[in-house]
């Protein structure tokens, strides 16, 4: 009976929320475990109605990336949700924890069988009301460049950059480092100027969640406990044992790691400032061509980063229970 009225109370706050946050999700996904971490917040929020996932945009063209993802959506019943790759030239990685994922899980789609993750933006973007859209990207900005560049087509006449301008709420951005840092990943990814590119043409609000954020949160070890064949199982136990930064510390359980990609996805649809973080937003951040950055101090424009305010070991139960659809 229990579990019969919480379904009902899941589908009664889907059908009653239409306010609940819009996210397109752009991702690296299979390199680092975080990525699959966010991705199943996502898919919790989804189902439980706080946020509608209108579909995932791939900057990883691995050769097992949808596939992966595919089996992760199916396994929480979202098989429904639209995926985009950047390029259709693949590449394989033993590395990455998506061949894993998509040895372990039922899926159908390859990358071969999905539109280009710019195809996929003009699309989605063009079905949805004015300024309802928040795009979280928690990999490096190449899909983005591409959408701003974009000229019109079947979708929509705009160009790119008019289309975001019409359709984007906020773009949440994991990337960077506050107020100043070198060389991150998100930022870098072997793609010179391709962030500063970026952060030059976005009008729309952009909030940051650097890496000083999410190396402050260890999270994943707990997921030692579940069954063998449950997706954050299966990822973040072939990433603790591969990934070049980690299996040097392996001694057989999954091991913690920073929750970068999650901290974006939370303040996308929980928000939190001033319960989990502050926000800094007196000025705006500038990205040099190899992906450092700096924040300039001045009048309000229209970005801002994340501080953490929580304290780390109380953020990791949180993000840990809501990856695992706990809170």
């Amino acid at each position: 009976m229990k579990k019969i009225i919480y379904m009902l109370l899941i589908v009664l706050a889907a059908s009653v929320c239409n306010g609940q946050t819009k996210i397109i999700f752009d991702t690296d996904f299979g390199g680092d475990a975080d990525d699959l971490g966010a991705l199943a917040m996502l898919h919790n929020f989804h189902n439980r109605g706080e946020c509608e996932l209108l579909g995932i945009a791939s900057w990883s063209t691995e050769q097992y990336v949808i596939p992966a993802m595919d089996a992760v959506n199916r396994f929480y019943n979202n098989q429904g949700i639209p995926m985009g790759i950047r390029s259709k030239n693949s590449h394989f990685s033993g590395e990455n924890y998506n061949k894993p994922i998509a040895d372990a899980l039922p899926h159908k789609l390859t990358n071969q069988d999905v539109p280009l993750a710019l195809d996929l933006y003009r699309k989605l973007l063009s079905e949805e009301d004015d300024k309802s859209v928040t795009i979280v990207t928690v990999g490096p900005l190449k899909n983005i460049m591409d959408l701003i560049q974009s000229e019109g087509d079947s979708h929509s006449p705009l160009k790119g950059n008019e289309l975001i301008e019409k359709k984007v709420k906020q773009f949440v951005i994991m990337g960077g480092h506050f107020p100043q840092g070198k060389n991150e990943w998100n930022f870098n990814g072997n793609m010179p100027g391709v962030t500063r590119f970026v952060l030059e043409n976005l009008t729309v609000p952009v909030v940051f969640s650097g890496f000083e954020v999410g190396v402050a949160i260890q999270s994943g070890a707990v997921f030692e406990n579940l069954d063998k064949s449950h997706p954050l199982y299966v990822g973040f136990k072939h990433f603790s044992q591969n990934a070049s930064w980690m299996k040097d510390r392996y001694k057989g359980k999954i091991l913690n790691n920073s929750t970068y990609d999650q901290t974006a996805v939370l303040y996308a649809v929980r928000g939190g400032e001033g319960k989990y973080w502050d926000i800094v937003d007196n000025g705006y951040c500038v990205a040099e061509e190899n992906g450092d950055n700096y924040w300039v101090e001045g009048d309000k424009f229209n970005h801002a980063y994340l501080v953490l305010k929580k304290k780390p070991g109380e953020m990791v139960q949180l993000i840990e229970g809501m990856m695992l659809n706990e809170f």
